[in-house]
């Protein structure tokens, strides 16, 4: 069957997670550049639809491209890391070390990947800064400020806000990860994936990996934003935000109820029990 139940899900899980576990650290920042590449790409595609003047709804339809596709070719994006690999380690499958390890290479594979494409993405859109970008460059920068400097008007409650938009994405996120393992057909993947990932978007939810992308290219643009700016206000809180909710919110509750083993075994060994009593009744 095509469906994949929700206890071999996790179990395919945890047997993908130790595999990015032990990737080599160059296949970890290939693999997570790549990721930020494709999610630039489809950000940018929103943009592009948003500077038409179409429903920001719109936008949240298409963005799943990039999520799509980079998980189809088994590429690295730490959000989705942040749900796997700690369920891979509370099943004592991989250390903690190697959990670490992998986040911390992926991160910077997708932030190199990520403002790789925003370079490029300004050069394209300005024509090596002729001109400022027309429509689309102007809904960059506006979105830019609002994810920095419009955070640092509120103060603490904007570092907050940050941080909790950034857990309600990445729970999203996360089931998209998860949802991904629940076919073994590409078309049943890929609806599955798209679900998750266009309610946390038409959300307006705060994504680290996308932001890596977004505020960089507001920067190129020229919108009024510093490099401490984008990091305080908007890629610490939200990478932490992303981080709680993808372990707490979605890896580990979903390998406590599915796949947890010591009260599996006992649970196994009382049924084993019960038919042995019943059949020598």
């Amino acid at each position: 069957m095509d469906y994949v139940a929700p206890g071999e899900i996790v179990s395919d899980a945890l047997k993908a997670a130790v595999k990015k576990a032990g990737l080599p650290a160059r296949d970890m920042l290939i693999r997570g550049a790549l990721s930020g590449v494709f999610l630039g790409y489809a950000t940018s595609l929103v943009f592009v639809a948003l500077s038409q003047g179409l429903p920001a709804l719109v936008g949240a339809v298409i963005f799943p491209v990039g999520f799509v596709m980079l998980v189809l070719l088994g590429l690295e994006l730490a959000t989705g890391n942040f749900a796997l690999l700690p369920a891979a380690f509370m099943d004592q499958q991989i250390s903690a070390r190697a959990m670490l390890r992998n986040w911390a290479w992926v991160y910077a594979g997708n932030l190199i990947g990520s403002v790789l494409y925003a370079l490029l993405f300004y050069v394209a859109i300005t024509s090596f800064g002729a001109n400022n970008g027309g429509a689309l460059g102007d809904q960059v920068r506006k979105i830019a400020e609002a994810k920095t400097v419009g955070y640092a008007a509120l103060g603490m409650g904007g570092w907050g806000t940050a941080f909790v938009k950034a857990m309600l994405c990445n729970w999203m996120v996360t089931m998209g990860t998860m949802l991904a393992f629940i076919s073994r057909s590409t078309i049943g993947k890929i609806a599955a994936m798209w679900l998750p990932i266009t309610v946390f978007f038409a959300h307006g939810y705060e994504h680290s990996i996308v932001n890596m992308f977004v505020i960089p290219a507001g920067l190129y643009l020229g919108a009024p934003v510093s490099l401490g700016q984008w990091w305080w206000w908007n890629q610490l809180p939200v990478t932490l935000g992303n981080i709680l909710a993808g372990a707490l919110l979605t890896g580990l509750p979903l390998w406590y109820t599915y796949a947890r083993k010591q009260e599996y075994a006992v649970q196994s060994a009382q049924a084993g029990a019960g038919v042995a009593v019943a059949a020598g009744d």
